[in-house]
Formats: structure tokens, sequence, C-alpha cells
């Protein structure tokens, strides 16, 4: 009896013991076993700071609008007659070119009558101008023989003495005369003619229009010099001089143009703290509404270095490499555009990170890209 109970014993502690070693044998199956992580080094674009003379550009921007420009307007009341050329936008006028022309038959009737009745007058005192004072009836005689009723009249003869004067200016000579001037002078009214030479932007009537005395007909430009207005500001103010060459380019940057600067305004802009200043550009590319870029060079800065925004950070701090380590230094930034940054006050030598890291942090190990073409032997 004693003898079985000893077996069951010695058996139950083999079989408690068998299960420990099988227990632990499936737990250590189930464990995964991590590598160990290897310390990763990341590679940076790098390149020796080299300080020298960076030309700041103010960059500007705006519309071409034509250096002369001429809003046309009616002086005078008629139905629009056509001309030898269609008043239409875009057509093209050579100076003293007959732009618009007006009915003008009705009134041109009355200068002639102006005209007759001149004429009238200086012959019915020739005769007295012969009696009377006949050294001065010889060029008033030549001046009446002159006399064209188709042409524009002639000034009177230059009158010398008191008499002539008073003789003349008592039958109403000098009152007719001038009277007819200022017929003749609104009479050149009835036609437009072109300033210079240029193209019609704007047409507002049409042939057969009723036009109206103060109606505007239309807009004509000179197309050969523009006008580009930008705005700067006031800090540069002082650093723009007339006659200034500006480099200007289209939006798209697929043309440059060149300009200078011809006029800069007095006053600053109380809103905006800018400055107006006018830049004239020519070129037959060029169209009034055009938008175009201006980088006009306002002041060279010595030992300084250009870098892009992305690489400053804070404002004032920018990562270098020392010993295969990132370190951060202080810099000075004194000009900053939309993607770029002047630096000053950054040593010569010192191998600047050129390009942006992520993650990157000051003690982090790195390794300089070398872009160096594979040594190949034969």
């Amino acid at each position: 009896m004693n003898t079985r109970k000893v077996i069951l014993s010695v058996l139950g502690v083999v079989l408690i013991v068998l299960g420990v070693f099988v227990a632990n044998y499936f737990i250590d199956s189930k464990k995964s076993f991590r590598p160990k992580t290897k310390k990763e080094i990341k590679t940076v674009f790098a390149e020796r700071v080299k300080n020298g003379t960076v030309a700041i550009k103010v960059p500007a921007n705006g519309n071409l609008t034509a250096k002369r420009r001429v809003e046309l307007y009616a002086e005078v009341q008629g139905v629009f007659r056509r001309g030898n050329k269609l008043f239409k936008e875009g057509q093209r006028y050579g100076s003293g070119e007959t732009i618009i022309r007006i009915n003008a038959a009705e009134y041109s009737a009355s200068v002639q009558s102006a005209k007759s009745n001149l004429y009238n007058q200086l012959t019915s005192i020739m005769p007295d101008l012969r009696l009377d004072y006949p050294e001065f009836f010889p060029k008033w005689q030549a001046y009446l023989s002159k006399f064209d009723m188709d042409k524009a009249t002639p000034p009177l003869p230059e009158m010398s003495s008191e008499k002539e004067k008073f003789f003349i200016s008592g039958r109403g000579i000098m009152t007719s005369f001038y009277n007819l001037k200022n017929l003749e002078q609104r009479l050149g009214k009835y036609r437009i003619s072109a300033p210079f030479n240029g193209v019609l932007t704007q047409a507002l009537v049409t042939e057969g229009t009723l036009i109206r005395s103060g109606q505007k007909l239309g807009e004509f430009i000179n197309t050969d010099l523009y006008e580009l207005e930008v705005a700067v500001g006031k800090a540069y103010g002082d650093l723009l001089k007339v006659g200034k060459t500006v480099s200007l380019s289209n939006l798209e940057k697929t043309k440059t143009y060149q300009g200078k600067v011809a006029r800069i305004n007095g006053s600053v802009d109380l809103a905006s703290q800018t400055i107006k200043a006018f830049i004239d550009v020519a070129d037959s590319d060029l169209r009034e509404g055009m938008y175009l870029e201006a980088n006009l060079d306002a002041k060279e800065e010595t030992d300084a270095i250009e870098v892009d925004r992305s690489l400053l950070m804070e404002n004032d701090k920018l990562f270098i490499v020392r010993d295969s380590v990132l370190d951060i230094i202080d810099v000075k930034p004194v000009y900053f555009t939309d993607k770029k940054v002047v630096l000053k006050e950054v040593p010569d030598g010192t191998l600047m990170v050129a390009k942006p890291l992520v993650g990157a942090y000051a003690g982090m190990s790195v390794k300089i890209f070398e872009d160096k073409p594979a040594n190949t032997e034969n």
C-alpha cells in the first residue's frame, strides 16, 4: 500500500515537471526576435560659403499703358461721314491723316458767306485808299489780288502807321477779318486728324451717327513707346535714379525687355507707403494692358550670400556641417524676396547645407553627397 502511494507521487512529480518543460517550449516558440536596428546616417547636399557682392533687385509689376494717348471728343455737331479708312478698333493712322470727318456743308457755307463779305469790304475801300493814302494802296491791292475764296484767309497786311490802322479799323475790316478767322477755326473742328502715328484702340461711333458736341468718339494711342507704372517701397525710393536701366519680363518668363526709369513721383503714397516709378519701354511685341514684371537694381550688398528662403530657420539661423555632424549658426538676413534671402555674417569656407533635410537637428550625423562620376578602370 505504501509502495503504491510512493509510485503515484513520483509519477505526479514527473508529469508536473514534464508539463512545465512543454509549456516553456511553446512559449519560447511564439517569441518574435527583433533584429538590432542599424544606425542610419542621412546624406546631405552641402557647399562651401564664398561671400561676395550681391545685387539686390526690388521686384515690381504693373500693366503697360501707352506713353502718348489721345481721347477723341467732338467739339461740333453733325453727321459722321466715312473717310478713307474705316473708323474701327485696330485701324492705323499716320500723323496728320484724317481719323474722323463730320458733315460740315452747312457750316462751310456760312464761312464762305463771311469770307465774301470781307472781300466786298476790302474792294469797297480801295478807291478811297488810292486817293487818301496812296502810299498804302500797293500792299492792300496785292493782298486783295491774292485773296482766294477756296483757301484759308491770309493774315492782313502789317499796318505801319496810326493813320492806316484808323482807316482800316474804321471801315470794319478788322472786325470782319477776326470774325471770319473764328469761323474758319471752328470749321477745322469738323475734321479730326491723327496727332502722331498710332492705332485706334476704341471706336464708339459708326458711319451715319449723329455726333453731338462733347461726345466721346474713341481713343487713339501711339504704339512706339509704352510706360510701366510700378510701386516701390519707400526704403528704396532714394536708391532709384532717372535713366537707370531696368530688366522687364512677361508673366510666363519667356520674353525679356529693357526699359529705363523715366520719372519718379516725389511723394509717398500714404496708404501703401510706396513710391511710384514710371519705366519707359519700347518693343514691337508689346501691347497696351500687358502685365510685366520689373527687377529694379536697388543697391549692392557686400560680404553677403544669397540662398533659398527654405534653408533659413527662425529667420536668423542656418544649418552647417562640422565633422560630419549638423550644427546651427546665427546669421543676419538683410533682404528677403519671395524665394531668396540675402545673408551676412556667414564665415567664408563654412560647409553650408544646400538643400533642406527632413527631420534635421543639431548633432545629427550626416554624410555629404558627392556628385562625382564613378571611377572606372579598363
